[in-house]
């Protein structure tokens, strides 16, 4: 059993971060001491990595709780269902690399615009256009989503 510090330190995270889990239904201690301190067996720790690992892949608590769910229950779950959340999760991810690509792309359009150089942000080329093109980017916006 490990007491609720240890389990932190063997995993580099703080014992805050366990309490929270255990808020939000993901992780429960096995066992608590006649003093109330929470003790985590070998197979809570066994959790906590998956949901560590799930956390390092970008899914969210929900979608983790969700995973641990078909974890715990396999025999009555289909790799379908697995599939499902992380195809979903691969296709958010590929929305965002998407819009990242066009911040990227404007961006530089709009660095490579300006002469970066010590005279007044009267004339700036970066300031002009972002007040003049506002209705294109907002344009450029609204068409990708």
């Amino acid at each position: 059993m490990y007491q609720i510090g240890e389990l932190a330190k063997a995993y580099n995270i703080n014992n805050d971060t366990l309490r929270f889990y255990e808020k939000n239904a993901l992780l429960t201690p096995s066992h608590r001491s006649e003093s109330g301190y929470r003790l985590y067996s070998e197979k809570d720790k066994e959790i906590l990595q998956f949901i560590l690992r799930a956390k390092s892949v970008g899914f969210t608590l929900a979608e983790i709780r969700e995973l641990l769910s078909i974890e715990i229950d396999k025999a009555n779950s289909a790799c379908a269902d697995v599939k499902v959340l992380v195809d979903a999760k691969l296709s958010d991810v590929e929305k965002k690399l998407a819009e990242l690509t066009r911040f990227q792309t404007s961006l530089k359009r709009l660095s490579n615009a300006c002469c970066g150089g010590e005279e007044s942000a009267e004339h700036c080329t970066i300031l002009e256009a972002l007040e003049s093109d506002t209705d294109h980017v907002r344009h450029e916006h609204h068409r990708d989503k």
